[in-house]
């Protein structure tokens, strides 16, 4: 059996005992959450949300791309989102290489190398502070009244919330 086939049995089981929820498209909460695909985040146990709460858009590493501007911009004007949450995390899989690294073994092996950023990083709270600013500049999301960015300890659970600093020039003068 294949895991898709398992997860297919599970459909199975959950439409059997599920109820007819009926939920409108609109999430409730209006948020929409940008967080990384990795397997060890339960993002609905983490922040406690139920279905129908949040959009939830994830990718590798959880960055702010042009196609997570996409989507933030369709939950915004056509969905009512208001808020966006950013969420990265420790021990990330995207901090264990470099771009350079990655697109050179895409090419070796592929014979081409791709045009896309791979979105590798260092320091997730900088990372964080880096895609705040990506959807601070976005012409497309100007309906944001909060966004907020956080990360998550992966071994405990726990959210710290990342501030934008001011770059030295600014806090200087």
């Amino acid at each position: 059996m294949t895991a898709s086939d398992e997860i297919l049995r599970r459909n199975a089981l959950h439409v059997r005992g599920a109820e007819d929820r009926n939920l409108p498209t609109e999430p409730s909460l209006r948020v929409a959450i940008v967080t990384c695909m990795d397997c060890r985040i339960d993002l609905y146990e983490t922040l406690g949300l139920r279905t129908g709460e949040a959009h939830v858009i994830r990718n590798a590493g959880g960055a702010v791309t042009d196609d997570v501007i996409r989507s933030l911009a369709v939950s915004q004007r056509k969905l009512g989102t208001r808020e966006v949450m950013l969420m990265h995390h420790t021990r990330c899989g995207m901090a264990t290489f470099t771009e350079g690294e990655f697109k050179d073994e895409l090419e070796r092996e592929t014979g081409q190398r791709p045009a896309w950023s791979v979105e590798t990083y260092t320091d997730a709270a900088q990372d964080v502070r880096q895609s705040m600013a990506r959807i601070r500049r976005s012409p497309f999301l100007g309906l944001t009244t909060s966004l907020r960015g956080f990360v998550k300890d992966i071994d405990n659970g726990a959210l710290t919330e990342v501030f934008e600093s001011a770059p030295a020039e600014q806090a200087a003068s």
